[in-house]
């Protein structure tokens, strides 16, 4: 892909990833894991990915400050200026402002793509081409994009975007070949399977899948008209940004901003929101079923990250283990068999939206070395 001087990348590395317990633990959450056995983790699968859009110098990643370590070590050719740290967990609103007015004081035209550090992207090719087409976009008009993925079955646990079929309206005229570029007319929370199964079948709607593209100028604007509390706050630092007063300024003022989602605090208020539906092979890796989902399976339907195991009448099993732990299993269906080292996971498949509550009981239970 052609690099445009305009072009940023800010990758979000800074969630726990619960659902993924025990493997995913506060101290080192799911993105720094090699969670499909590639060997190589999430987040450094996500910059490589994005070194086909901009230099290195050009990517950001935006992460919790206890894991700066983790990044330094993951991301060895990464600028230390481009390693923004929260001192708070804030929601997206408060780190994407921040990035954006950081950036843009480097850029005052740069264009951004904002990208989760941990989802499964099969059609690379595919999302290469709808990130140039909304950086087009985004670059010559007022517009706030999302990437929304196209359904393929009524799922429940991803939030939804309706858009008009038309590509028109008084405030945009679109060019013929960006035709495919939808006006966002509502954003939906998690729907009920009969509402999931609605939206499958109307056509008209995408899942949410937090990929953003948009100017710095007009995602500031955004800011400015619908979180002008957001604006105020990071306003202040125009003298501190890209210089060493920065971390000071930061640490000192980004905990009194809002706990908020970029989508409560302007895209489900904002008009001039589009998006473009993409088919990508798309997953958020949100929970141990979606990676069984896409990962590659034994002719039992097994997904195995393990050397050392002997299994019998076991099927549609996630099965992962450290590499020097050996394992017999037998008549197991439907099951999540983790081993982290420290704490061992046996539960069903399709009871697996508990596993965030049964680890908040471990570590009530048990002590801290459990979260």
């Amino acid at each position: 892909m052609n690099q445009n001087q305009s072009t940023y990348v800010l990758i979000m590395a800074g969630g726990v990833g619960s659902r993924f317990w025990p493997k995913s633990r506060n101290h080192f959450p799911k993105q720094f894991i090699d969670i499909l056995g590639t060997g190589k983790s999430l987040l450094q699968l996500t910059y490589e990915r994005f070194l086909n859009i901009c230099p290195n110098e050009r990517i950001f990643i935006l992460t919790n400050e206890s894991y700066s370590g983790l990044v330094q070590e993951q991301l060895p050719d990464i600028l230390n200026n481009n390693i923004l740290l929260e001192p708070s967990r804030n929601n997206t609103a408060p780190c994407i402002a921040y990035a954006a007015f950081k950036i843009a004081q480097l850029n005052p035209q740069a264009n951004i793509i904002v990208a989760p550090s941990d989802h499964l992207i099969l059609k690379e090719n595919v999302f290469l081409e709808k990130l140039a087409l909304a950086l087009a976009f985004s670059k010559g008009n007022n517009a706030l994009v999302t990437l929304g993925i196209t359904p393929t079955k009524p799922d429940t646990g991803y939030g939804y975007i309706k858009y008009d079929q038309g590509t028109k309206n008084n405030d945009q005229r679109l060019e013929a070949e960006t035709f495919e570029i939808k006006k966002v007319s509502a954003f939906m929370e998690k729907p009920v399977l009969e509402k999931a199964k609605e939206y499958l079948s109307s056509g008209d709607y995408v899942w949410n899948a937090g990929i953003f593209i948009w100017s710095a100028k007009s995602l500031k604007a955004a800011l400015a008209k619908y979180a002008p509390d957001i604006t105020a706050l990071f306003d202040k630092g125009q003298a501190f940004y890209n210089t060493d007063e920065e971390s000071n300024f930061i640490k000192e003022n980004y905990p009194l901003s809002p706990n908020i989602s970029i989508d409560y605090a302007i895209l489900e208020k904002a008009d001039n929101v589009y998006t473009i539906p993409a088919d990508i092979g798309w997953s958020d890796l949100g929970t141990w079923a979606s990676l069984h989902a896409v990962a590659d399976k034994d002719e039992n339907e097994n997904v195995l990250n393990c050397t050392q195991i002997n299994l019998k009448e076991t099927t549609n099993c996630i099965i992962n283990l450290p590499v020097d732990k050996a394992a017999v299993i037998r008549g197991l269906d439907n099951f999540i068999v983790v081993d982290d080292g420290h704490v061992l996971l046996i539960y069903p498949k399709s009871e697996e939206q508990e596993i965030k509550q049964v680890s908040k009981e471990m570590v009530s239970a048990y002590g801290v070395t459990f979260s």
